[in-house]
């Protein structure tokens, strides 16, 4: 492996990384068309859809541990919501990190479009008054959120995912959990969701271990950077770039499957 190869990683690391604490997604979403396209582009590496989802599994494990301390203070962490979804979607990830061993490549990128696609849709409905709760105030409905983090779960384990971008428009359109909540709630949420799509990843012998470390430390360094960003940034501009980036990324996706 050369300095190439080695920067490439990195650099695409720092990028899902910071976007994952920033956004309160894990960065699966940004990093797995970077590590599938890039590196190929660039004549570094080539890595199948399956070794993608393996590297991607262990950076946003690491990636959500660094966003989750920069939030651990101020209340924003709902703990009886990380309770419910985080143990049904850890459920659902095992699950699907196991059954991805029978998909084809191009099955695992369709999973990965249509979980982007209704993404997409519920990033683009109005949430008006959300941000107008009060933290103590908020009231879910514990069945439907374990439900949702389950099915989430099953196709973010398939993909390596730690499911968060699909999580955050579900906890912000269908369960109504003010923006910077969210952010940090779904952190936790996915940290748990990707130890079982580790474990199924480890288990089917989908993870390359050199780029797996280096994103882990390009994670561990600019989470926290993208956490503390995040506490900054209007929270109506953070759904906006979240919706845009969820949106490219379909598309993307979308192209390749069908061109």
């Amino acid at each position: 492996m050369d300095i190439g190869f080695i920067i490439t990683i990195f650099f695409i690391g720092l990028i899902g990384s910071f976007i994952s604490g920033m956004l309160g997604i894990g960065g699966a979403i940004i990093n797995f068309p970077l590590l599938l396209y890039i590196p190929a582009v660039l004549g570094v590496a080539h890595f199948t859809a399956h070794e993608v989802s393996g590297i991607t599994a262990i950076q946003v494990f690491f990636a959500t541990i660094g966003g989750v301390l920069a939030y651990r203070k101020g209340g924003f962490l709902n703990k009886k919501l990380i309770a419910y979804m985080g143990v049904s979607i850890l459920m659902g990830s095992f699950i699907g990190g196991l059954g991805s061993s029978h998909m084809s490549e191009s099955g695992i990128n369709v999973v990965y479009g249509i979980l982007a696609l209704i993404a997409v849709v519920m990033m683009f409905i109005p949430k008006k008054g959300i941000d107008d709760i009060s933290f103590d105030q908020i009231k879910f409905n514990k069945w439907l959120a374990s439900i949702l983090a389950l099915i989430v779960g099953i196709g973010a384990g398939i993909v390596g995912a730690g499911g968060a971008f699909l999580l955050v428009p579900i906890m912000l359109t269908v369960l109504k959990i003010p923006t910077r909540m969210t952010i940090a709630s779904s952190l936790a949420i996915t940290l748990i969701s990707s130890v079982g799509a580790i474990a199924g990843k480890v288990t089917t012998g989908h993870v390359e271990l050199l780029p797996s470390l280096i994103m882990v430390i390009a994670s561990l360094i600019a989470s926290p950077l993208g956490a503390m960003t995040g506490k900054k940034v209007n929270t109506k501009v953070l759904q906006v770039i979240l919706a845009l980036l969820i949106f490219a990324t379909a598309v993307k996706i979308w192209i390749d499957i069908l061109y």
